[in-house]
């Protein structure tokens, strides 16, 4: 019997609830364990939501050939975003571990790193990012699903649109947005979950063989092996994060200011709320306030880009802010600096130019979208450095042996062609 028989298995059709209490968790009832009863099939999943079950999953995977993974988290809901559900799924098993309730996760990330085993992600790039994040995890060998549709010049590359092509499997879209941090999980937040996972291996082999029948796998696995050096690192200091809100260059003076401490308010209260910052002040009431610097409730209410509520609730709070922001030093006031253009520089336009006159007529010919064969900012490094061979062409730091194998030659008569 495998170890992960004795496991409940959950189905579509579990409606009868047991009762489960979790002592890791604080009593708050959004913190509670699922009350969800095991049921059978073919469709079933495990249900890992402790230490015990999820040991006795890992183990089961041993000598597996591939493991396909996804991650559900809250960033639409909670400003303190985490990983809330991890979804496994090999070839003949497919299980949901809570994180909530697991308390050691180590087996996984050893499962990720070890070169033996492909994990198989939708979106390599996100999920590697936030498991490192959360729990240091790397992967070694990997396939992503995304980047396999990119090269086969899939029209729709998200996981719904691949599976309704290659499998005729319809996800349930209505739980895409869902607050993943909720206890307990609803039963169809939880067929939602395993069913991101439960059919990728399968779809991983359909794009693979075409990738192979179209002399595309070695682009492929160059891509892939990209993606084992992917991190987690932060975007940018929270001091000046409020500098990147869409629209902030049409503020001036202490304006800006207003906007700094309007801006350290909302991170505070969400914060204190665990709520995503949208959901206390979105960012376009928030550069009205600015803007307008109202001095006291009347002239905020008049701004109408608040509701009542928020008024009633934070209005006292926010003019503080802004009467902070207008009292700041003018020393304290950011000054964004100018971009300046460079001079023109006809010779290398026309370089460019042709070097995308080239590359279109060559995704033409694939078929393959222009920007996945040769991104225009590598056709820009080449314009600017003109390599005379293709040997120059490894020089281009962000340029791939597949994209010189495909187009190297045409590149470089380009760029002497006068």
């Amino acid at each position: 019997m495998a170890p992960w028989a004795e496991l409940p298995r959950l189905t579509p059709s579990s409606t009868r609830p047991c009762r489960r209490r979790s002592t890791r968790l604080p009593p708050d009832s959004r913190w509670s364990a699922p009350v969800i009863e095991a049921g059978a099939g073919q469709s079933g999943y495990l249900y890992l939501d402790d230490q015990a079950k999820f040991d006795r999953f890992i183990a089961s995977l041993s000598g597996a050939d591939l493991l396909a993974v996804d991650t559900e988290a809250a960033s639409f809901h909670r400003y303190r975003d985490r990983v809330y559900l991890i979804q496994l799924s090999s070839r003949t098993a497919t299980a949901i571990v809570d994180p909530l309730t697991v308390a050691d996760l180590g087996s996984l990330g050893a499962l990720l790193a070890d070169p033996g085993l492909e994990t198989l992600f939708h979106d390599a790039d996100y999920e590697l990012r936030i498991l490192n994040r959360d729990y240091g995890f790397t992967a070694t060998r990997l396939f992503d699903t995304r980047i396999a549709a990119q090269l086969l010049n899939e029209p729709g590359i998200g996981l719904a649109a691949l599976l309704e092509k290659y499998l005729g499997v319809t996800l349930d879209k209505r739980w895409q947005r869902a607050d993943w941090s909720r206890r307990p999980l609803e039963q169809g937040m939880l067929d939602y979950a395993a069913s991101d996972t439960r059919s990728l291996p399968t779809l991983r082999d359909l794009l693979k063989d075409q990738l192979e029948a179209g002399g595309r796998w070695s682009w492929a696995e160059e891509e892939f092996s990209l993606l084992s050096a992917i991190r987690w690192s932060p975007a940018g200091t929270p001091e000046e994060a409020y500098l990147r809100v869409k629209g902030v260059r049409t503020l001036k003076g202490h304006q800006l200011t207003v906007l700094r401490e309007v801006f350290a308010w909302r991170e505070r209260v969400a914060d204190e709320l665990d709520r995503a910052v949208f959901r206390v002040v979105m960012n376009d009431p928030m550069l009205a306030i600015a803007r307008a610097m109202p001095a006291d409730e009347q002239a905020l209410r008049e701004l109408k880009v608040l509701s009542p509520e928020q008024v009633r609730r934070w209005g006292a709070e926010i003019l503080a802010a802004v009467r902070r922001g207008v009292e700041a030093p003018a020393a304290s006031i950011p000054v964004f600096e100018r971009s300046r253009r460079p001079p023109p520089d006809l010779a290398y336009d026309a370089r460019l130019e042709r070097l995308k006159s080239v590359r279109n007529a060559i995704a033409a010919e694939l078929p393959l979208a222009p920007g996945v064969l040769c991104p225009n900012a590598i056709l820009e490094a080449i314009a600017r450095q003109e390599p005379a061979s293709l040997e120059g062409l490894t020089e281009i730091g962000e340029m791939r042996r597949w994209q010189r194998a495909v187009l190297g030659e045409r590149l470089i008569a380009a760029l002497s062609a006068a």
